[in-house]
């Protein structure tokens, strides 16, 4: 009872991103590791947290079907300073096999970033809709990394 109540008030308290119910981000991708375990959802088995992210792929946040009215402008040349809130966690679409200058990467929060920096390319890989977030830095420049790998490389918003 207390995990469904917890599911239900979480569910009813996320704020809407940039997703589309095409493209949903499961909740380990939208929450920090922290906000995850502040909310008791690390008690969840695997099958219960996969129910509780199909239910809100299907339902979203109570504003239709889709998760998101918001449009995340981060990264795009037209974006303001109040567009900045934080790190872009999502998925890529497909398999990568790490990233040179000039590769592009497709999100599945619909975003497309290309790499733009020609002094630390990551090759020798093979991984399959790889989890990726991408910071924005003290310059402004913005730097997408693969979850658990230690390099990164600096990008542009193409879309």
């Amino acid at each position: 009872m207390r995990r469904s109540f917890l599911a239900l008030v979480l569910a009813a308290s996320i704020v809407p991103v940039a997703v589309q119910a095409t493209s949903f981000s499961t909740l380990e991708e939208r929450m920090s590791a922290v906000e995850f375990r502040s909310a008791g959802l690390e008690k969840l088995t695997p099958e219960e947290l996969a129910a509780l992210n199909a239910w809100l792929a299907k339902n979203g946040t109570g504003h239709g079907s889709t998760v998101a009215a918001l449009d995340d402008r981060r990264g795009l040349p037209e974006a303001t300073s109040a567009d900045s809130r934080g790190p872009i966690r999502s998925r890529l679409v497909g398999e990568s096999t790490g990233w040179t200058y000039g590769t592009v990467f497709r999100l599945e929060n619909g975003q497309v970033w290309r790499s733009v920096d020609r002094n630390s390319p990551l090759g020798g890989i093979r991984l399959s809709n790889p989890v990726v977030e991408i910071r924005q830095g003290v310059m402004g420049n913005w730097r997408l990394k693969f979850a658990d790998y230690n390099t990164s490389t600096q990008v542009e918003r193409v879309e």
